[in-house]
């Protein structure tokens, strides 16, 4: 059995049974801790679920593909508490449950209703917390292993979120973590996705060893996409767009590449085979391991 705490709950009256949270008797699938300000709503949940097919991208699928297997390196042959920070429609925990059978896994969210709807889409013995990492009500040393896809570049505080999650996180685990690279690039599809920020390699590595991580791996993911890729944002930079029509041009420039899916899922597939041999210049997005002393 699973035991939570939340500040405002007695320890005796809050317990994880298995399928839902006891709390004094009454039972809730999800535990709700207090946030503040984010660059994440239900309704960009919504917009990206619907613009990639939930999840279906190949550059979602890519994402995934490489944090599984920094996580099966890790964790694949023991027992291990595992939580994914930002787990939105599920997709990675999915991917989890049938790569880490010995995992016990938890998804954690800054977004409720998007966790109400998980909750009716996921396995019931998988926990669902909401939490906001800058303000991070987990217990220190309480989980083996960490992974944020997409997660850092939405907090305004990344430098508070990192200490929390190194604090979280016990002697000797792993944290995988995926942010937006490219810091020139910034353009309306990061306004309207509410990035507060791009990363280069070098910036995330100074982030992540601040916080009292090491790093065991790093490199960008999308390198040989990148061409096409920073010729498409320098053209987004160029043109003015309304905020009103912020939202349309990321909805299309989405399902623009999803038409390529077929060759996308090629070059990446190409691309993991190359990131094992040597570390890419530049990137569509930046993949980085680092564990905890």
């Amino acid at each position: 059995m699973m035991v939570f705490h939340h500040p405002h709950i007695a320890d005796s009256m809050l317990q994880w049974n298995g399928a839902y949270f006891d709390i004094d008797g009454e039972h809730h699938r999800v535990l709700v801790y207090g946030v503040g300000q984010s660059g994440w709503t239900d309704d960009l949940t919504r917009l990206h679920e619907d613009a990639t097919a939930s999840g279906s991208h190949f550059i979602d699928r890519a994402s995934r593909a490489s944090a599984l297997k920094a996580l099966k390196t890790a964790f694949a042959h023991r027992e291990a508490t595992i939580l994914e920070i930002g787990c939105s429609g599920g997709h990675l925990l999915r991917d989890m449950l049938k790569a880490l059978p010995k995992a016990r896994l938890i998804g954690g969210d800054y977004t409720l209703k998007t966790l109400h709807q998980l909750a009716q889409n996921i396995p019931p013995h998988i926990p669902l917390i909401r939490f906001d990492l800058t303000q991070c009500p987990l217990p220190s040393d309480s989980v083996d292993g960490a992974v944020l896809l997409n997660v850092l570049e939405h907090i305004d505080d990344h430098g508070a979120a990192m200490r929390h999650l190194a604090r979280i996180i016990r002697p000797g685990g792993q944290v995988v973590i995926e942010v937006p690279a490219g810091p020139e690039l910034f353009d309306d599809y990061d306004r309207e996705l509410l990035h507060f920020r791009r990363y280069t390699l070098e910036s995330l590595t100074e982030l992540v060893e601040q916080a009292g991580l090491e790093i065991i791996s790093k490199n960008y993911l999308g390198a040989l996409l990148y061409p096409a890729f920073r010729f498409s944002k320098r053209r987004s930079q160029a043109r003015k767009r309304s905020a009103a029509d912020r939202a349309g041009h990321v909805q299309n420039a989405i399902e623009a590449t999803s038409r390529f899916n077929g060759i996308g899922a090629t070059l990446m597939a190409a691309e993991a085979a190359l990131s094992t041999l040597i570390t890419f210049p530049k990137g569509i997005r930046c993949v980085l391991t680092a564990r905890r002393p």
